[in-house]
This record gives structure tokens, sequence and C-alpha cells, in this order.
């Protein structure tokens, strides 16, 4: 690491010998200072080049990185905060760094989360007999904050844990398995969303998510760096699972048999103890019978660990 003044202080050395050598040779004056230019420009520039190897002057731009993990939902089918049913999930992001401590990141995620009421401790909800899975398509826009000063390449600056803080935007369909067949969930209105049952909507395929999560990073070389994340994401829907409010009453009605008299698929779905009591839907029998908790909306984590590389450069080092 140069001291201040230090290359100011060669510069001019040089230059004095160079001139005393140069008078010797009886060279015309304003030529003398057009080489004296030169030489100075050229001392300056060797010094900033081997300044570029100083640690100091590494500047970390940014970085892109891959992610691969597990994704585990939370809500009205695991209301304890099960974590039993982990799926896969891959992720991809570009940070830009603004200093040392605080990063802005947009990423994107695929994700597989799904549940089944067969997990539940709870009797009610094994009667209940609900499931679902979906697939997830995420993007997001976060801020990282550094809790340590990361900087690459450099033996004090390698580790830091940090917290991370955005807004997304995420797909989702959730569907299940009757007799080994995928049905999705959505188009048959379970809740009586095709009637306007009490008033309820067909909810859409698309919504906001809140990311907040931890994470630590370490840097394994100056391009290359490591990190795990724990990230909740807090939902603005309570149908990632399907289930939300209460049994759409009479069932029977709203989800009227085929012409063959073979009760349809959404009658099947809506209200699955049948398959646990062993008679005809039980639960949907009773107006008001809740089917969800229409006051909580549902959740998922995504849990990770990351390679990236990093976008760096250099700056010439000044003096103070």
């Amino acid at each position: 690491m140069y001291e201040p003044g230090f290359v100011q202080q060669n510069i001019d050395y040089f230059a004095i010998i160079s001139e005393l050598y140069i008078c010797r040779l009886n060279i015309p004056f304003y030529k003398i200072l057009v080489m004296r230019k030169c030489i100075i420009i050229f001392i300056a520039s060797c010094f900033c080049l081997g300044a570029k190897a100083q640690q100091y002057e590494y500047v970390q731009q940014g970085e892109f990185g891959i992610t691969a993990g597990a994704a585990h939902y939370f809500g009205d089918l695991n209301t304890r905060a099960g974590v039993n049913r982990p799926k896969p999930a891959l992720g991809l992001f570009f940070r830009k760094q603004f200093g040392n401590y605080i990063g802005l990141r947009v990423a994107a995620h695929y994700a597989q989360v799904g549940y089944t009421d067969v997990y539940s401790k709870n009797e009610y909800q094994k009667t209940r007999n609900l499931s679902f899975n979906t697939n997830i398509w995420e993007l997001a826009l976060q801020g990282d904050f550094n809790f340590f000063k990361f900087l690459p390449n450099t033996p004090n600056y390698l580790f830091t844990p940090y917290v991370t803080l955005g807004v997304g935007l995420f797909s989702y369909d959730p569907y299940a398995y009757l007799k080994g067949k995928k049905e999705f969930l959505r188009p048959l209105g379970t809740e009586g969303q095709l009637v306007n049952y009490k008033g309820r909507k067909e909810y859409g395929t698309m919504a906001v998510c809140i990311p907040f999560g931890v994470g630590i990073k370490y840097n394994l070389s100056e391009k290359l760096n490591i990190s795990f994340e724990i990230t909740q994401r807090f939902t603005n829907t309570d149908y990632l699972d399907d289930v939300s409010t209460t049994y759409a009453f009479p069932a029977d009605d709203i989800f009227p048999a085929g012409p063959n008299g073979q009760p349809s698929v959404a009658y099947l779905l809506q209200d699955r103890s049948y398959e646990i009591v062993g008679k005809p839907a039980q639960l949907s029998l009773v107006e008001g019978r809740q089917r969800g908790n229409a006051k909580q909306k549902d959740q998922y984590a995504i849990a990770e660990i990351g390679i990236s590389f990093n976008i760096s450069s250099y700056k010439c080092p000044t003096s103070r």
C-alpha cells in the first residue's frame, strides 16, 4: 500500500534525474519540456498500474448467480407451520452493489409447493382430507443489507450475514389428484365461486408477495461467492391451496351431478371427507361449516444455497 505523497515524491525524483541527464546531451529547451511531461505521465501510469493490485482499491460493482434449494407452504392445510413436505426450488439473480453494505437485487424463482391434511394432528383436518400442489413462478425486487463490510478477495472482509426485504409477483395454479388424474382446482370453483355463492369471485393466478429473509455470504475468490439464505414470502392471497372460507351449501345444488347421475369432479374435490368416513361427503352437509380460515393469507418460504460471480473494477488510489 502506497503512503500519501509517495507517488508524487517518486515522480519528482525521477523527473529531476531525467532532466539532469537530458541537459548533458545538449537537447533544446522546448524538447526538454515535452520529454519531461512524457516522463511524468509514464511514471504516474506505472504507479497506477501497480496500485491496481492493492486490495483496498478493489470495487465490487455487483454479482449474478444461481440458487437451488427447497420451498415449503404454510396456510390453511398447514396451520402449525410443519416443515415436512419440502419441494424443489431454483433461482437466478442479479445484484447491484451500492457500496460495501447495500445492494439491490432482481431475482427470479421457480418453486413447487404442496400439502395434505394427512400430515395434520387435528382430527377435523384429517377428516377434511384436502390436498393440493402448485408450481410457482416468481419475480421479485429486493433490497439487501450486509451487517459487515463485504469486499471480495480481501482477507478481513470475506464474510457477512445480511437481511433482505422486497416485493414480488408470482403465478400459481393449484391442482389435486382424483383417482390418479390431475385436476386443476381453480376452474372448479370448489367454494362456490362459479355461481357467486355469497359474493365469492373466482380467484386469479397472479398474486403479490413480500419476501423477507436472512442469509450469510462468504467470498471464495476474487470472482466467486457462496451463500445460504432463508426467505419467507408473505402473500396477498388465501387461495394458494384453493382453501379459504366455508363449504358452499347446499353442495348438491351448487355442484350438480352429470348427465349419467355421477357426482361431478367439483363435488368430489370440494369435500373429500367421504374418502375417510366411507360414506357420502359429510362436512359440506352443514351450512357455514369451516373449510379454511379467510383471516390468514397463505405463505411460502424458500431455503437455498447460491453461487454467485462478482462484477468488479479497480480505481487508482488517490493521495490524502
